[in-house]
């Protein structure tokens, strides 16, 4: 899902630099989306897996 989020970010940059401002924009907004599923998947798991290691341990 990162690799996504920096391939919109790219996108965005590149349509950015050529004058393409809604293009540029959409794909921004569709990268913060990504990264910030991802950042939600990553904590909810960093918890499992502590909440695991607790169990374990």
């Amino acid at each position: 899902m990162l690799k996504l989020a920096l391939v919109f970010l790219l996108v965005s940059l590149v349509a950015g630099f050529f004058g393409f401002t809604n293009i540029a924009a959409g794909t921004a907004t569709i990268a913060k989306w990504l990264f910030g599923i991802a950042v939600v998947i990553f904590v909810i798991l960093l918890v499992l897996g502590l909440m695991a290691g607790e169990v374990l341990f």
